[in-house]
């Protein structure tokens, strides 16, 4: 066989080392490997059963396609040492090494553009379906973490600063909630972009009677995609799943946020296993949160990639382009960087330790109650809201002088500031009925809580 490339027909001279260097996408697009074969072996069977190929033939290419599989798993056949300029170039001429003109015949009604724009769209939706997953397992585990803390009182914040008294159950059922959407735009992009690119060749379809239908259900596709032109130039699968990463990885970089600093001698309300933190080089009483550290730093990653393709995308005029060859490696460093997120903030959740103690002394700090204080004046006296805000700012301001809570105020006390102040306000004030008071759907009340952990449940046990 010659050693000229099997691409390159129209081309009279060898190429530029530095275009050859420039153009070589083998080295990180051989990650499709499966994908390619997988994707020939449904085309050769295609090409087999419209008589576009021989039966012959087609006993060939299946024959030598699989016996490739098993050299590349093996690792017998080095993939790069053909010097082709990409995984399918590559696969290709080992088969035609194989098994001769048989070989040759499989690229028949097919375009390296629409061989990748399946590869890839192969590769993502696998991806996708794994990534969700994962997902559901952390879910599965906050969920089991919210069921154990739906009385465990912490401040609520805004602006970093207490504001009214949360059970920890609740907290952790916003993290889940977000999980919750990732899952869903995960799934949502998987229903999507589950057609098949194959039979559309360079960009208009082909003149051989193939079967779109057929390969698109062999491969697992619902349908064919419906337009070849924007099939071999749409990349909207790939945005997606960065855009679906990029946004799962915010929501692990908030909660990376809060672990960090509930970790804090500041805060004290949890203690990472000693698995997941690290010490210091010099200070041997350090322990540092380095998981959640690398979560957050990792999302810049992630964001990084997705504004990447968007760039390279942007401006493409139909149909395909070789800026597109820019497609792959952000987005198999995206899923890499997802997967093994998920998996280790799962794990380190489930093993580190609450403490729950900490956690509702910190309610005694930041007035939480007084709110609630506000709330009683207006029900209880009839006081405009607006004068009981200012009622109890000077509570506030007293408690301050007291150097307390005002959950912690005397009677006598507080009817020093607002003499109509009744006895039963004690209890009002009191943090655990503060967090119980608020029922209303969706709140941080107990009883609000458990049903936001069923209905979660219920949701998941339904989406796997």
């Amino acid at each position: 066989m010659s050693n000229k490339k099997i691409a390159s027909a129209r081309i009279g001279i060898e190429s530029s080392d530095l275009l050859k260097e420039l153009n070589n996408s083998l080295p990180f697009d051989k990650t499709l490997y499966l994908e390619d074969i997988k994707g020939s072996l449904a085309h050769a069977s295609m090409l087999a059963n419209k008589g576009i190929i021989s039966g012959d033939d087609f006993k060939k290419i299946n024959l030598g396609l699989n016996e490739i599989l098993e050299e590349i798993t093996s690792g017998s056949w080095d993939i790069e040492e053909d010097q082709q300029e990409d995984i399918h170039m590559a696969i290709e001429s080992r088969l035609t090494q194989k098994i001769g003109d048989a070989g040759k015949r499989l690229h028949t009604a097919r375009s390296r553009n629409d061989q990748v724009a399946l590869d890839f769209r192969l590769y993502v939706q696998k991806e996708t379906k794994e990534i969700t997953a994962l997902l559901s397992n952390l879910i599965k585990s906050l969920l089991e973490i919210a069921s154990k803390h739906t009385e465990t009182l912490l401040p609520g914040m805004t602006h970093l600063q207490h504001a009214q008294p949360i059970n920890f159950g609740y907290h952790i059922m916003a993290y889940a909630s977000m999980f919750k959407r990732d899952f869903e735009r995960f799934s949502s992009s998987y229903e999507r972009n589950n057609l098949s690119p194959l039979g559309c060749a360079a960009l208009a379809g082909t003149p051989h009677p193939i079967d779109r239908d057929m390969t698109a259900s062999a491969l697992g596709f619902d349908a064919p995609t419906l337009n070849c032109l924007d099939t071999v130039s749409d990349r909207d699968f790939a945005l997606e799943i960065l855009f679906n990463i990029a946004t799962m990885m915010m929501h692990i970089s908030r909660l990376s946020e809060e672990l960090i600093f509930w970790s804090s001698s500041e805060f004290g309300w949890i203690k990472l296993s000693d698995r997941h933190a690290t010490g210091s080089s010099i200070m041997p009483q350090k322990k540092n949160p380095d998981i959640p550290e690398l979560l957050r730093g990792k999302t810049g990653r992630a964001n990084g990639n997705l504004i990447s393709l968007l760039t390279v995308m942007k401006g493409l005029p139909l149909a395909y382009n070789k800026d597109m060859q820019e497609d792959k490696e952000g987005v198999f460093d995206s899923v890499k960087t997802a997967k093994l997120s998920l998996s280790v903030l799962e794990e380190m959740l489930t093993q580190m330790t609450i403490k729950k103690e900490a956690m509702e002394r910190a309610c005694k700090v930041g007035h939480l109650s007084a709110t609630d204080l506000a709330d009683y004046l207006v029900k209880k006296l009839g006081v405009p809201f607006r004068d009981a805000y200012h009622i109890v700012g000077n509570v506030v301001n007293l408690a301050e002088e007291q150097g307390m809570d005002i959950s912690e105020l005397s009677l006598e006390a507080l009817q020093s500031i607002e003499p109509n102040i009744e006895e039963d306000v004690l209890g009002i004030l009191d943090n655990k009925a503060c967090m119980n008071a608020r029922r209303s759907k969706g709140g941080t009340a107990t009883i609000r809580t458990k049903e936001q952990i069923e209905a979660l449940k219920s949701w998941l046990e339904k989406s796997r």
